[in-house]
């Protein structure tokens, strides 16, 4: 076994199997897609890749199994399982698209899909098959997206899954927002398999003592987005990048199935040679595009302007029609409301200190979160719709939201 040096978790010891899908030419291609997306031309650090983060969670995978085995939870089926959780944890990001989330924002399938034939197919399969034996392909992609019948699911995908646990770490210490944290170490050691009161399964929990760790990863969730995620800036990268790769597709220079074949710095050469815009010229320099109206969530009704996020082409008509209405060139202006995310989603079974089980979920639990209320206020503050003009442009707010609260049918029967 070696190990790999990181900035996040000192030492990241590799077994020999792990190492050899890390020498893949499939897992090396996220060596070179960011994980912050765009995130770096606001943020100089943050030019972390998929690479690092896939190493940090295959090293929590073996992390927690060790405190799940050092406590007493695994049993022998369980312990069958931690191979396949280790791989998982590793291949998580296998089929993610260069520059983040972005490109899942305008309609892609998303990267848990893509992911299913990297891993079931080619050299990750023949490995994966040798290492853990025949059908672990099959079960990997289950765990990845969240489908596996596996009482470990949980730490691949769920409420307090790693993945979480490192990318909050990884992108709060390279992006330097210092006054948020989360405590792995915590975390980690609070985990327990327990039966769901519910459904009577087995599944990945949290005893009693670990809630108040895992109330600041959500804290810490909600102070990412606000203050990175969506930062502004960021946003306004974000928009820009999805309007040139839609352009490129609906010129038919990039097909839709070979993007997450891409790292970030060969998707934007490509571009550039294939389908140049003044647009990109902009993006590549960083003239980005400014805020000329922006509204928090918490003043929108709650699905009002929904259209923008959903239906990428739909906005794509209306900004064009702003921009008649507003008498600016065509691609100056550019509409964004980002995506709806499970910011502080939770649905996770705990064991109190009386030794009973309870389902801590979005009914909240007296005594603990009180999550419909502070999950949706701190969603709304964090999410905000914006306009986004080439330059500052003067546009009158109301008659603005007017147009933009309309109802959908509404506006599709007005721009097309």
């Amino acid at each position: 076994m070696f190990s790999i040096r990181d900035p996040v978790w000192s030492s990241i010891p590799v077994e020999p199997f792990a190492r050899g899908l890390i020498d893949t030419p499939v897992f090396q291609r996220l060596r070179n897609v960011r994980q912050l997306g765009l995130a770096y031309l606001v943020y100089p650090g943050a030019t972390h890749s998929r690479l690092e983060h896939a190493l940090g969670t295959y090293h929590l995978a073996r992390r927690a199994l060790a405190a799940l085995e050092e406590s007493g939870t695994l049993d022998d089926e369980l312990r069958a399982d931690a191979g396949v959780i280790r791989a998982a944890a590793l291949l998580h990001d296998i089929g993610h698209y260069p520059f983040s989330h972005a490109l899942e924002e305008i309609g892609a399938i998303s990267h848990e899909e893509v992911a299913r034939p990297l891993i079931t197919t080619g050299a990750i399969a023949e490995q994966l098959t040798v290492a853990l034996g025949a059908g672990a392909p099959e079960r990997i992609v289950d765990l990845v997206r969240g489908r596996s019948d596996c009482a470990l699911q949980g730490l691949i995908s769920g409420s307090l899954d790693l993945d979480k646990i490192e990318y909050l770490r990884r992108d709060i210490l390279m992006c330097g927002v210092s006054h948020v944290g989360v405590d792995a170490d915590r975390l980690l050691n609070s985990l327990v398999v327990l039966t769901d009161p519910d459904t009577g399964r087995r599944r990945i929990g949290i005893v009693e003592k670990g809630l108040a760790a895992l109330e600041s990863m959500l804290f810490a969730k909600y102070q990412m987005y606000r203050n990175v995620y969506w930062h502004h800036a960021v946003r306004s990268a974000t928009v820009m990048y999805m309007r040139i790769v839609t352009d490129a597709l609906d010129a038919g220079v990039l097909d839709a199935e070979s993007l997450a074949a891409y790292t970030d710095e060969a998707l934007l050469v490509d571009l550039e040679r294939r389908h140049p815009s003044p647009l990109l010229t902009r993006l590549r320099e960083r003239r980005l595009y400014k805020r000329s109206f922006e509204c928090p969530a918490a003043q929108l009704g709650e699905d009002e302007c929904e259209w923008i996020a959903d239906d990428r082409a739909l906005a794509a008509r209306a900004e064009r029609a702003l921009e008649r209405e507003l008498g600016l060139p065509a691609g100056d202006l550019l509409l964004d409301y980002p995506v709806k995310t499970q910011m502080l989603g939770l649905d996770i079974p705990v064991l109190r200190r009386d030794g009973s089980t309870m389902r801590l979920d979005a009914r909240g639990w007296s005594g603990a979160i009180d999550l419909p209320k502070l999950s949706n206020e701190l969603y709304r503050s964090a999410r905000w719709l914006r306009v986004f003009t080439a330059s500052r442009a003067r546009i009158e707010p109301e008659a603005l939201l007017r147009f933009l609260r309309r109802p959908e049918s509404e506006v599709r029967a007005m721009v097309e």
